[in-house]
């Protein structure tokens, strides 16, 4: 009887959307190596400083993993959010957990690509987006790095937004601070192993 417990798998591990048309709504979490989704707690904070109203705003969601900061700005009545995941099974979860959620559509636009963020990234405009997420695995520091730098010329948060990044607790957030000379940590928290700020372009 033991033995056929221990066999069981366990049921996949869940987060919930806090707020907006997909509030309790819950996202599925597979057990993937560096997928390490944002906390319902961090996430509560992050998005209390954005606001509960991301009308009009594009957003994107680089190293999307289950899409949880992607879906609650889609939830939140972001205009488009473009979530982007490269892991093959990381993708497929986030299209189904958008099925799910398309019980309730929202009225933006919405598109999961599998895609390498950082050269998507790359290809984008000067201030073509508003908010983008940096969230990548904490071990490829040179990675998350890139990701910050780039993310500072395409984005324009004039009509709210930011840089949103998430690092590990080792680095100092002056370290970070610095590949955004030109923004400012207008928001900043550490929970546990997690450290995050929220950048804003010359204003609180």
């Amino acid at each position: 009887m033991n033995k056929q417990i221990k066999n069981l798998k366990e049921p996949p591990k869940k987060v919930r959307i806090i707020g907006g048309l997909w509030r309790s709504r819950l996202l599925t979490v597979l057990d993937l190596p560096g997928l390490r989704p944002t906390t319902d707690r961090i996430r509560e904070t992050v998005f209390n400083w954005l606001g509960q109203d991301l009308t009009g705003l594009q957003c994107l969601d680089l190293f999307a993993g289950t899409g949880a900061l992607g879906f609650e700005a889609a939830s939140r009545g972001a205009d488009v959010v473009v979530l982007l995941e490269k892991d093959k099974k990381a993708h497929a979860n986030l299209l189904t957990n958008f099925s799910l959620l398309q019980s309730s559509p929202v009225d933006g636009q919405i598109e999961i690509l599998h895609r390498d963020s950082l050269e998507y990234l790359k290809q984008q405009a000067d201030h073509s987006s508003n908010l983008i997420f940096i969230d990548p695995p904490f071990q490829d520091t040179r990675l998350l790095d890139q990701a910050v730098i780039e993310a500072g010329r395409v984005c324009d948060d004039s009509s709210g937004g930011g840089i949103y990044v998430e690092f590990p607790s080792e680095r100092s957030r002056e370290e970070v601070e610095a590949l955004l000379p030109e923004w400012h940590c207008g928001k900043y928290l550490e929970a546990g192993q997690v450290k995050a700020c929220l950048f804003r372009g010359g204003r609180d």
